[in-house]
């Protein structure tokens, strides 16, 4: 069973969205989604002051098995990336929740009411 933390929002792509006390939303992905890539050898991030739409390719995460991409889950300007998975992109794998993407500033929170919330999501999931 994978773990799903309460306070997150999910898009069905598996990306996780995490509102912050500052307003802004990190991005990452699932622990079911690291589960099903395996074991993740390459990040790639966007650049800061990149804008995205929700839904749109914001980067890439590679592992032994695929690659994948990685949606932003909503609208909004990216304020900041996680250069620590850069160096250690197995980060995803051990702790997925707390290795976040990108930080975007959003265009309109009220997207995030567009995600599953964590019992919507573990249904999506079959768990």
């Amino acid at each position: 069973m994978s773990e799903i933390p309460v306070d997150l929002r999910f898009a069905e792509s598996h990306e996780w969205a995490r509102l912050d006390h500052d307003g802004g939303v990190k991005v990452g992905i699932s622990d079911h989604a690291q589960e099903a890539l395996g074991d993740v050898v390459f990040v790639e991030l966007p650049e800061i002051g990149k804008v995205f739409e929700a839904g749109e390719s914001a980067g890439v995460v590679e592992s032994v098995k695929a690659a994948s991409d990685i949606y932003s889950p909503v609208s909004g300007t990216v304020i900041a990336v996680n250069e620590e998975l850069a160096n250690n992109p197995e980060l995803v794998n051990s702790a997925p929740y707390d290795s976040w993407f990108f930080k975007l500033e959003p265009t309109d929170t009220s997207e995030l009411n567009n995600l599953l919330d964590p019992a919507a999501y573990k249904v999506a999931i079959g768990e």
